[in-house]
């Protein structure tokens, strides 16, 4: 039987907004738990987006989503530093293909102005062009920003999550919540596996985000799963462009972006399609079709030969279209973060700061004298140096066992991501916190290795290792077997 568990401040969801806001609470004398209905960090919409940080031209002046995006991106310069993880400032485009529609650029540059972009400008197709130099000839003008940047989702997620943990929060994975009850001195939260009490509770469950909220508070809130697909390309045409081009936006989203990532690889889309499935991250011929075409509008040509996967994730879209942060006026105690959808990843480490600000200065809580702000994430071997890779293996010869060749991961590196805080438990969670798996064969000549060592380092059977979640498992039994 599962027992009652308590803890000072409850949230729900280990996405990169969950994280953002357990790392800023981890700083104060409090006992913060975090639930997840996956088996990791980063299983829902922050594993399957466009990694961008947008500069904070596109939201309008005065709503969340704008004070948010600006903050955010503000802030990731200096936390990358402290959390080691990859970004990078590449600047943004977004292209106008219209004489007729530069007067939409016009509104975009004001926003941003209103909003405090720094270095926001319109340029000629000519001085585009001098930029990246394969944009399309019909291309007649642009809004360049140049504070505009790229970066890893996982990593980003995984780094605040892991700096959280260091710091005393608890983190319980397939998790899933299924009630929750407002008793005198707060919440009686019940889940898959047994109940906690909660004085305080936090709404960071993404696409179910309503469905949390409207366990609690008469004033209904609802959520539309927003589905956007892929194309990701080999790292043989990652330097396609240098920024992140944009077209101009319509009401479903920012349109098709062309993008390199911050691993070196070329990133096409998303399209933007309202379903009803919570779980539909799945792609479609059709949807492919689109953003290969959409996007051949901004850059010469697409070489599509070089497509090595593809993939589709959800947002979140609220109804009313802007971000719900804070505490909801019929149930005390009980804070959202819902209907974050982009720029949320943009906004994510501002999200965390306001929305633990907002917490701390209804329910205050004293500040610890040992919160370790810092963080340091695995080693690369394949961004390491000569020098630097000399001494890994010096230190560790499993530095020197590569494993997956297509993006040069040694089985020092999976030992790493195995045995750090929050460690990896599956093939999802080694690839996103090495990359093995995600180079040009798509995890094709890795992954028997891998499963192999996350069951002896796991100490299980090879059976039980998953992709990602329970079900996802690779073998189901050996040939031979009654």
């Amino acid at each position: 039987m599962w027992g009652i568990n308590m803890t000072d401040v409850l949230i729900i969801g280990a996405g990169v907004t969950g994280s953002a806001v357990a790392r800023q609470l981890s700083a104060y004398e409090l006992k913060v738990t975090v639930l997840e209905k996956g088996s990791d960090v980063c299983e829902g919409t922050s594993k399957a987006n466009s990694g961008i940080v947008h500069a904070g031209y596109d939201a309008k002046p005065g709503t969340l989503k704008a004070r948010l995006n600006v903050r955010g991106n503000q802030m990731m310069g200096e936390l990358a530093k402290e959390l080691d993880f990859p970004f990078k400032r590449n600047g943004s485009m977004v292209l106008c293909f219209d004489e007729n529609s530069k007067d939409k650029l016009e509104t975009l540059y004001n926003q941003g102005i209103a909003n405090k972009v720094k270095d926001l400008k319109i340029i000629s197709g000519e001085e585009a062009r001098e930029i990246e130099p394969s944009l399309s000839e019909e291309v007649v003008a642009a809004l360049y920003a140049p504070t505009g940047g790229i970066v890893c989702p996982f990593n980003l997620n995984i780094a605040m999550a892991e700096n959280a943990a260091v710091n005393g929060v608890k983190f319980e994975f397939n998790t899933e919540v299924s009630e929750i009850e407002k008793i005198t001195d707060g919440y009686l939260v019940k889940t898959s596996k047994g109940e906690y009490k909660t004085r305080l509770l936090v709404n960071a469950a993404g696409v179910y985000a309503a469905k949390i909220h409207n366990m609690v508070s008469a004033n209904k809130i609802n959520i539309t799963p927003r589905k956007g697909e892929y194309c990701l390309f080999d790292k043989t045409v990652g330097n396609l462009t240098k920024s992140t081009v944009f077209q101009l936006p319509t009401k479903y989203g920012k349109g098709v972006l062309v993008t390199p990532t911050v691993h070196g690889n070329l990133l096409v889309g998303p399209n933007a399609v309202d379903i009803d499935d919570f779980e539909g991250v799945n792609t479609t011929q059709e949807g492919l079709a689109d953003i290969l075409k959409r996007g051949g509008l901004s850059v010469k040509s697409l070489p599509t030969r070089q497509i090595i996967t593809s993939f589709a994730g959800l947002r979140a879209h609220e109804d009313n279209g802007d971000f719900i942060i804070g505490e909801a006026a019929d149930a005390p105690g009980f804070f959202d973060a819902a209907g974050i959808e982009s720029p949320g990843l943009s906004c994510a480490p501002a999200i965390g700061e306001y929305l633990a600000e907002m917490i701390i200065s209804k329910y205050p809580a004293k500040k610890k004298e040992n919160f370790i702000s810092k963080r340091k994430g695995i080693p690369s071997m394949a961004l390491a140096n000569a020098d630097e890779k000399k001494k890994l293996i010096e230190e560790n010869l499993l530095y020197a066992n590569v494993v997956c060749r297509c993006e040069l991961v040694t089985e020092g590196e999976i030992l790493d991501a195995i045995n750090r805080p929050l460690g990896a438990t599956t093939l999802d969670g080694i690839k996103r916190r090495t990359r093995a798996g995600m180079g040009r064969c798509q995890a094709g000549f890795c992954s028997p290795k891998t499963v192999e060592i996350l069951a002896r380092e796991l100490g299980v059977d090879v059976s039980k290792i998953s992709k990602n979640d329970e079900g996802s498992e690779f073998l189901t039994g050996f040939i031979g077997e009654e």
